[in-house]
């Protein structure tokens, strides 16, 4: 299989996570008054899940095959 083929099919598979990550289902189960190091949890989701989405995205796109 194509390199590139393989990291488009796991670039697909990000997004699909991303999709599910933040959508209404799950960021439901964050919605309470509870706080993380003074950020509301729904916030503190949004950007953490945001910052893994990212993350991810970067780390598939620079790997190198040795």
């Amino acid at each position: 299989m194509n390199r590139y083929s393989l990291t488009g099919q796991r670039l697909a598979g990000i997004f699909l996570l991303g999709c599910v990550l933040l959508n209404y289902p799950i960021l439901y189960l964050f919605n309470t008054r509870g706080e993380v190091f003074g950020i509301p949890v729904l916030y503190a989701f949004l950007f953490g899940a945001w910052l893994v989405l990212v993350g991810l995205m970067a780390w598939m796109i620079e790997r190198r095959k040795d």
